[in-house]
């Protein structure tokens, strides 16, 4: 960080020296980002949905068998950070995941991460009055099958109550690999 704070009150009365303070002060921020986004995976822990544990167990569980699994990084930090957007939102949780991870994944993590909700449809929304084949909407999309596969995999089965989860800490390094790649992350 620079230290250094603009004196401007609207872009259009910026100049050429604030812009440079911004940008030198850029990698600083940059290297808060991985924290940033594990304090916001900790909030999860308020979230009471009667579920059988509270989503941020469920996400280092989801991470744990994405890890124990020997899923790439990517895919583990998918795991781990797939319900994020929880925290703002109910109702399209899976989009506002996908929008937070989207400058960290492939096309293809993105469109699982955006698309998970609605697959993990089909393991209950038989229960809900809701068609539990929604997912067959995209079943000709390239990423299809990778869906299922993921949810399946690591999404639907984590949920145990007794299940030896590794702790948020064990995951950082991974974190900030996928999250600051050109930073020896």
């Amino acid at each position: 960080m620079t230290g250094q704070r603009s004196t401007y009150t609207s872009m259009e009365t910026s100049t050429a020296e604030d812009w440079a303070n911004f940008t030198a002060s850029q990698p600083g921020r940059r290297a808060l980002l991985p924290s940033r986004l594990t304090d916001m995976l900790k909030q999860l822990t308020s979230i009471d949905d009667g579920a059988p544990i509270n989503p941020f167990a469920h996400s280092l569980q989801s991470a744990t068998l994405a890890y124990e699994d020997g899923a790439d990084d990517e895919t583990v930090f998918m795991a781990l950070f797939h319900d994020i957007g929880q925290f703002v939102s109910e109702d399209n949780h899976s989009q506002v995941s996908a929008a937070i991870l989207k400058p960290y994944l492939s096309e293809r993590g993105h469109w699982i991460i955006k698309h998970h909700g609605i697959f993990q449809g089909y393991y209950y929304f038989h229960h809900v009055n809701q068609d539990r084949y929604a997912r067959d909407t995209y079943s000709d999309n390239l990423h299809y099958e990778a869906c299922i596969e993921w949810c399946d995999k690591y999404d639907q089965r984590a949920f145990r109550r007794d299940y030896p989860s590794k702790p948020l800490e064990f995951f950082e390094p991974m974190i900030e690999r996928v999250m600051l790649p050109d930073d020896g992350g």
